[in-house]
């Protein structure tokens, strides 16, 4: 079986291909979502919200914050709501969200809004099957038993990931932290989207979570959850 992990990174996106039977698991930077192969894999675990709110914060947002610690809360943040994906810069979105409900968008939140919309415009309801979105800090925050841990980008934060993915089955990713320029992905990356595998594999396994229980939909029909 395949699985697909998949973290946006500097140069787009960085999918970890996971072979299970192999034990094999092989880095695929692209630029475009549309170049990854998630149409051949049995499962696919993206970190990148799917399904957008018309107005005020996802319920899975709100829930996945509520389960983390106080220093790791932050890591999720709102994304753009529907009628933002229009917008060509952070401060026409955060303008109209300021005049329709009296609420904004974060810049970094903003960041990530040309790849929510190359997700978006790439996705049906019937994909979701297939495709689902993840939280790397919900994924680590489960494996870890709920210990907090150092941040990401700290060497010892990466080497208490690292350690909790070997834990739950991938293969050392030591090799691939620094197999790719910093200009297409970091070592954080990497991670982010192995933890994502985890996510995309625990369906699998049938230990699958996600929040909340019981998803409300957007208006095209995807539903708004996090899996982990």
């Amino acid at each position: 079986m395949i699985v697909l992990g998949v973290d946006g990174c500097r140069a787009g996106w960085l999918a970890l291909r996971f072979d299970t039977e192999r034990r094999s698991i092989d880095p695929l930077p692209t630029a475009h979502w549309r170049d990854l192969p998630w149409r051949q894999c049995e499962r696919v675990a993206v970190d990148m919200p799917i399904g957008l709110a018309d107005s005020g914060p996802r319920d899975c947002d709100i829930a996945a914050r509520r389960m983390l610690p106080k220093g790791r809360k932050s890591s999720v943040f709102a994304p753009p709501r529907r009628y933002m994906l229009s917008c060509d810069s952070w401060s026409a979105a955060h303008r109209l969200g300021l005049e329709r409900e009296g609420s904004g968008i974060s810049k970094q939140a903003w960041n990530i809004t040309a790849k929510i919309r190359e997700l978006d415009a790439a996705l049906v309801p019937a994909d979701q099957s297939r495709v689902v979105e993840a939280h790397p800090e919900l994924v680590f925050h489960h494996l870890g038993g709920g210990k907090q841990l150092p941040p990401k980008r700290e060497r010892q934060g990466q080497a208490a990931r690292l350690d909790l993915l070997r834990t739950a089955g991938l293969p050392d990713l030591t090799p691939l932290l620094h197999l790719l320029p910093r200009s297409v992905a970091g070592p954080d990356d990497v991670i982010d989207a192995a933890a994502c595998v985890c996510a995309a594999l625990r369906p699998v396994d049938g230990v699958a979570r996600r929040v909340p229980t019981h998803p409300p939909r957007d208006r095209r029909g995807l539903r708004m959850e996090i899996w982990y």
